[in-house]
């Protein structure tokens, strides 16, 4: 399967947009390290179209070096970590390792004097989030997530576009459901023990939480509830859980319910029904990201009903991916217009709270 679909596996989802260059050829160098993830192919689509020079790629998998290879010719395979580190030209690094080793991988990126974009989870520890909190303040480098379900979904940004306007009026409620394809045989062994990919709502979770945040203008949320389970792999699977949910309440008032799971049917023509629904005071937006069921294959459905009617927007190719321009210039600039440091950790803070306190149902 491509790189460059993945619209069966959520595991090599990679959108492919189009150039939107923000700096000259050669201006802007960046290398990847960590090639654990399929999610690597993504940030560095976005980064390559907004213009971003690919110069390096290091993972101690030979094999996983000649697939990332193969897709972009221009890069150069370093035969290690440190010969990126120590490169002046590369203003950035992006890793996809496994999530256990995210954090320690971006101490060592930062503490080399350049950026960081890591693939999310950005964590699997609270432990893990207050080092990283440290080491920005201490070097003044930015660790910048990968939270692809908004930052890499058209329909979303366009949503988020519809509330900035006033659309739905003020948002008091976001519910979430991101359901994953499992595809266990095709799945690294990383991906099901627990103290390697965190737990579902710290893993996949943090998608709905980052969503909660920027949808409803909160700074903070408290987690009222959440529970886990595994309820179909105990046997095969035993550390996986397969299903997760969590309720919000934000600093603002506003409230969210998210669910996350690995039950996928093979019926469905992508990898999850993804779908979120926004209750404003003067109206509710739906998003229908991956597909519309039995009726369109395509992605990016929007629907809005307020006060003036019903609309519905299919924006696929028409909005762009504009976080990572806008991140080529925060890099650049020292400045914080693709996403701040602290609402990216904010989210994963969420995220593990409600990881840390879920009820395991059995």
């Amino acid at each position: 399967m491509s790189k460059q679909d993945g619209m069966k596996d959520g595991m090599t989802y990679a959108p492919v947009g189009k150039a939107a260059p923000v700096v000259a050829p050669g201006e802007f160098a960046f290398a990847a390290i960590g090639l654990d993830h399929g999610h690597i192919y993504g940030m560095c689509n976005g980064l390559r179209e907004a213009g971003a020079t690919l110069k390096w790629v290091y993972d101690p998998d030979p094999a996983k070096v000649k697939e990332f290879c193969s897709q972009y010719p221009e890069v150069r395979a370093a035969d290690s970590e440190e010969r990126i580190l120590e490169d002046p030209e590369v203003k950035l690094v992006a890793g996809a390792a496994i999530p256990s080793d995210r954090c320690a991988l971006g101490l060592r990126v930062m503490r080399s004097g350049k950026d960081y974009i890591t693939d999310k989870a950005p964590f699997t520890t609270l432990g893990q989030l207050e080092l990283a909190r440290e080491a920005v303040r201490e070097t003044g480098r930015k660790y910048a997530v990968y939270y692809s379900e908004r930052l890499h979904v058209e329909s979303a940004l366009f949503a988020q576009q519809l509330v900035q306007d006033g659309a739905i009026g003020r948002v008091l409620q976001v519910i979430g459901l991101g359901p994953h394809r499992l595809n266990a045989s095709s799945r690294p062994d990383w991906f099901f023990r627990k103290e390697k990919y965190g737990g579902i709502l710290c893993d996949i979770g943090s998608h709905q939480a980052e969503q909660f945040l920027t949808f409803t203008g909160a700074r903070d949320a408290r987690v009222a509830a959440s529970k886990v389970a595994n309820y179909r792999h105990k046997e095969a699977y035993p550390e996986l859980e397969d299903f997760g949910d969590f309720t919000l309440i934000g600093d603002n008032g506003a409230t969210g319910y998210f669910r996350v799971d690995w039950f996928t049917p093979d019926g469905l023509g992508t990898w999850g029904d993804g779908r979120m629904i926004l209750l404003g005071t003067d109206g509710t937006i739906e998003l229908r990201k991956y597909i519309d069921i039995a009726r369109e294959r395509t992605r990016d459905h929007v629907f809005l009903v307020n006060h003036e009617g019903e609309h519905y927007f299919p924006v696929h190719g028409k909005v762009g991916f504009p976080y990572f321009g806008q991140l080529i210039r925060d890099c650049m600039d020292r400045t914080e217009t693709a996403m701040t440091q602290e609402h990216a950790f904010k989210a994963a803070e969420i995220s593990l709270m409600a990881q840390a306190l879920a009820v395991r149902v059995e």
